[in-house]
């Protein structure tokens, strides 16, 4: 890479560090207003709410690894693109609305709702944590690799301190930003995105005279895999039955996705059920028009691929090109994992700390400093602890990236949609929408499906038994797919039925009675105010009211 094209990368990421610090600490939350720190007040308007929701969902390993796919394995690729869009548009009609109704700051909050305890709050956290633990990962460890590169660093100790030093600055945008500034990150990030993704796939169709089947053509000759690239079946071709590893892997995308608490947790920033409905329309549009992008620009990078000499120097225009793409894969790391740490953090003080201590939700806030009479943490103390949960957070999580960061890291990405299928999904979905749903029922689907997806993801060809697995030199594979969902998915479903089975009559009847007590206030958005004890520490929030 040339010194010119360096020099102007080294001065658009400063000046996309200086922007971003910027935005958070010109829209950060006063120093004891948790509605502003968690949600932003839903001061976002639907499209600009969108445009978060878009950011959060779109993380850069769906950038790199969709878009990898697709120039590598075609059709499947494809495949896998389309699933992206089908998780968050499951999302907008199935789950929206209910999660905006349910919920206030956190997973927790929308579990908690029916089933108030520290239990359902404890284990509601761990899930979060362990979902987005190794997305994380992942993104530091790329955030730290594309800088070094970009800027011409060399050498384990300059790729080590490009880690740290990223992920300090994502500790900072969420602990300052809160919510508003993660989200207009988020924003900037998935229009840059977007809108360099545009260029390019504009200039690749440009260069095949705007005909899409050259494209394809090219692509295929490029690929050298022949008629194959544009069938099904390229991507698991070594597997026992690659039909049916397609469906688990597309299973767990769909699924997974639309589950992960740092996209879950936007839907609490919507002031009513049109704002969440508008919002969600404005983000599947985004996403639909990136696996547009995506798909045009894999198939192009095949297709030309080999015909231009990558050693030569890039021309003004090309570098400046260069540069915005870049920058654009730049944010998406920056603001993905910001958005991560935010999840984390905000689930980390709301549901352990401030709610967790107790035996049961409920209870107020005061203004002092300390904790109610009953026991409750302050909103000036709980958001304290929430700035600190940023760094507990963050720390571990730039020790770990620098651990693994030479690793093959696809068995992190994988885990992390597996456990959001397996777990957080059939959680949800009980919670949501089935009156028997009982606490034990709820535990049995978090910690039997989290536990059933890592134990079965150890097994899998990702982890060991290939040149290309986490463990190269070791195979210890036993499970036949690559993922762990057509498995791990009905376990999770399972368990949580089997859980509810067995509960106590007396129990059972109380969650009966506690989800009928909120079923309009879930699914209609409307309902009377309830107990404090009963409304498990959440407002409750009338459909199309302000906060």
């Amino acid at each position: 890479m040339s010194a010119d094209t360096e020099t102007t990368s080294l001065v658009a990421f400063t000046a996309v560090v200086t922007l971003t610090l910027l935005l958070c600490v010109l829209t950060g939350p006063d120093k004891d207003d948790l509605d502003e720190f968690y949600t932003g007040f839903g001061a976002l308007s639907p499209m600009r709410n969108g445009l978060a929701i878009a950011g959060d969902y779109i993380s850069a390993a769906t950038v790199l690894g969709t878009g990898g796919v697709i120039a590598l394995l075609g059709y499947d690729g494809v495949v896998l693109a389309l699933s992206t869009a089908l998780s968050l548009t499951l999302l907008m009609f199935l789950l929206a609305e209910p999660l905006r109704n349910a919920g206030r700051f956190t997973m927790g909050d929308v579990l908690a709702r029916r089933m108030p305890g520290r239990a359902v709050r404890v284990a509601a956290c761990a899930a979060t944590l362990a979902a987005l633990l190794p997305l994380m990962l992942v993104q530091l460890a790329g955030a730290g690799d594309l800088l070094s590169f970009v800027l011409g660093f060399s050498g384990e100790g300059a790729e080590t301190g490009c880690v740290v030093a990223l992920g300090a600055l994502m500790i900072g945008y969420a602990a300052i930003g809160g919510m508003k500034g993660t989200a207009l990150i988020q924003i900037l990030k998935i229009v840059t995105l977007l809108g360099s993704g545009t260029v390019v796939a504009v200039l690749i169709l440009r260069r095949f005279d705007w005909d899409p089947g050259a494209l394809l053509s090219a692509a295929q000759h490029g690929s050298g895999a022949g008629p194959a690239y544009l069938r099904s079946g390229l991507q698991f071709a070594e597997s026992p039955d690659p039909r049916l590893d397609m469906i688990s892997s597309e299973l767990t995308v769909v699924l997974g996705g639309a589950a992960l608490p740092h996209v879950t947790m936007r839907m609490y920033t919507a002031r009513g059920a049109r704002e969440t409905r508008r919002s969600m329309s404005w983000a599947v549009a985004c996403v639909s028009l990136f696996v547009l992008v995506i798909t045009v620009v894999g198939f192009g990078a095949t297709a030309l691929v080999g015909r231009a000499a990558f050693g030569a120097d890039l021309s003004t225009a090309e570098t400046l090109l260069f540069t915005t793409v870049t920058t654009a894969l730049f944010l998406t790391l920056l603001a993905s994992v910001a958005g991560m740490i935010l999840a984390c953090a905000n689930s980390l003080a709301h549901d352990v700390f401030a709610h967790g201590r107790r035996g049961a939700d409920g209870g107020g806030t005061d203004d002092d400093g300390g904790e109610d009479g009953r026991g409750v943490l302050s909103a000036r103390r709980e958001m304290r602890l929430a700035r600190a949960s940023a760094l507990a957070i963050g720390v571990p999580a730039i020790l770990l990236a620098v651990l693994v960061k030479d690793r093959n890291l696809q068995p992190l990405v994988t885990l992390s949609f597996c456990l959001g299928a397996s777990a957080l999904a059939p959680a949800l979905v009980y919670s949501l929408f089935w009156r028997r749903f009982t606490r034990a029922g709820l535990l049995c689907t978090l910690l039997g499906g989290s536990l059933g997806a890592a134990v079965l993801m150890t097994g899998t060809n990702l982890v060991s038994g290939t040149p290309h697995a986490a463990f190269p030199h070791h195979d210890f594979a036993w499970f036949p797919f690559t993922t762990t969902g057509l498995v791990s998915i009905p376990l999770g479903f399972f368990l949580g039925w089997l859980g509810t089975r067995l509960s106590d009559r007396g129990d059972a009847a109380e969650q009966r009675r506690r989800y009928e007590a909120v079923e309009g206030l879930i699914l209609a958005g409307a309902a009377p105010q309830v107990s404090r004890t009963d409304r498990a520490g959440s407002r409750p929030r009338a459909s199309g009211s302000s906060r």
